[in-house]
């Protein structure tokens, strides 16, 4: 599933669910099209967000940001641009999307935190079927 379908499902239940996001891009363009997305990805929805820096970042359910600053509060964190930072394991949880471009990067990131105390480590991905199961 291409990121565009699938980060506005995890923020709509990270927000049902009265919790707060923080979207990490480093890339101002991909933050921009992250922006454009959670205003139009559903044409009888949209999903409530600012850019920080851009208004009050204390008040936004989802935040967009070049880097891991929560100004909003945010308990979990999207991370968007494939490249993994350790600042993310301060979250309640953390979602880390990558490319094909990306994944050997991904596995070394995933490999660095078999040992670290507290976290909890799980792998998702899509079956034939386009059903999310869990691999790891």
């Amino acid at each position: 599933m291409p990121l565009a379908r699938a980060l506005p499902q995890i923020a709509e239940r990270v927000v049902a669910g009265g919790g707060r996001l923080l979207i990490v891009a480093e890339s101002s363009d991909q933050r921009s099209e992250i922006d454009r997305l959670l205003w139009t990805y559903a044409a009888d929805s949209f999903l409530a967000h600012g850019l920080r820096g851009a208004g009050d970042d204390k008040r936004q359910p989802i935040l967009i940001a070049p880097d891991v600053d929560a100004a909003n509060g945010a308990r979990f964190i999207a991370i968007v641009d494939g490249q993994w930072r350790d600042d993310a394991l301060d979250f309640d949880r953390a979602f880390h999307f990558f490319d094909d471009e990306r994944i050997r990067e991904a596995r070394g990131s995933w490999k660095g935190l078999t040992d670290r105390d507290g976290v909890e480590r799980r792998y998702w991905k899509q079956n034939d079927a386009g059903r999310w199961e869990q691999a790891a």
